[in-house]
């Protein structure tokens, strides 16, 4: 598999600890605030890229959808009220974002209807055709095996079944770049800092998404790894895309 240059991009400086379980631990440890931090630092957008990543399933009707890098489970919630599917799992590395997520499912009335599960991107425990449909939101650039992540998701899939992905990207306007650049790299780590106690996290953040491989060079990988019907449509003057694959 091939390496990119944002599998070198990890949250703690100095540690012996491998991406994947540095991925981890940083989300155990800001679970408690990281739904606050998305509303606040997108300024509410957020939920909005969510709605229209979601709306590219409606056509599909999927009944069994998995959610893949599921965190406290926002995604996962959205698309039951959107799409009313049969059944929806959602897995994540992280036992802390997981446990929040079981907690807003149940409030939500929703525990038949959602489970969510640890689980690794690289080795889904799931038979072969097992989902219509599969979303990430915000996770393939914590993936440490990018185009053994994005097979594992196609293996699941059933024949005709879709993946869509949203994920941040640059912006391509050369006076919102500037801005969109000092945000990143100043007010978030910043406000991470102040609201969570971990800069770390948000700095990772930043330095991910500017190291992951946006754009048409993601769509070389999902072909690369045999997904079909490939296309990436972006949000908000380019912050953010919609990718999608099919099987």
């Amino acid at each position: 598999m091939t390496k990119y240059a944002h599998d070198e991009i990890l949250p703690f400086d100095g540690s012996e600890q491998d991406k994947k379980h540095q991925v981890e631990h940083m989300f155990d440890d800001i679970a408690p605030k990281y739904d606050f931090l998305n509303r606040f630092l997108s300024l509410g957008i957020d939920v909005q890229w969510r709605k229209k990543a979601i709306k590219r399933l409606k056509a599909l009707e999927p009944t069994q959808i998995l959610d893949v890098a599921t965190g406290t489970g926002d995604v996962a919630i959205m698309t039951y009220h959107m799409l009313r599917p049969e059944k929806i799992v959602g897995v994540d590395i992280s036992q802390g974002m997981l446990q929040i997520g079981r907690e807003k499912i149940a409030k939500a009335g929703l525990a038949d209807k959602i489970n969510l599960r640890q689980a690794d991107s690289v080795a889904l425990p799931f038979e072969d055709d097992s989902f219509d449909a599969i979303t990430v939101a915000f996770g393939v650039r914590n993936f440490q095996e990018l185009e053994k992540g994005l097979a594992e998701m196609r293996r699941v899939l059933k024949p005709g079944g879709k993946l869509i992905v949203l994920e941040f990207s640059r912006p391509r306007n050369v006076i919102f770049k500037g801005l969109y650049n000092f945000y990143m790299n100043s007010v978030t780590p910043a406000m991470g800092n102040l609201f969570s106690k971990n800069k770390e996290a948000y700095s990772y953040l930043n330095k991910s998404a500017r190291a992951f491989p946006e754009r048409n060079d993601f769509i070389r990988i999902l072909n690369g790894v045999h997904f079909k019907d490939t296309l990436f449509k972006p949000l908000t003057l380019g912050i953010c895309c919609i990718y999608e694959g099919v099987k």
